[in-house]
């Protein structure tokens, strides 16, 4: 019998950046290659998607 399975992976990655945006930029460029580099993430593992957005210390407390 075959089951599929839904996994979620969280984290939190620290950057030094002049905005939001970059800060989330930067992290993308970071995931992106990770993903291509590791193909088996997407082709085995089922990874179909990233999401994230950049939050402040004063947010994250």
């Amino acid at each position: 019998m075959k089951f599929k399975v839904q996994w979620i992976i969280d984290g939190v990655m620290e950057v030094d950046a002049e905005s939001d945006e970059a800060a989330e930029a930067l992290v993308d460029e970071k995931l992106r290659g990770f993903i291509v580099a590791n193909a088996e993430l997407t082709d085995v593992l089922g990874a179909s998607a990233i999401q994230g957005h950049a939050i402040t210390d004063d947010e994250a407390d």
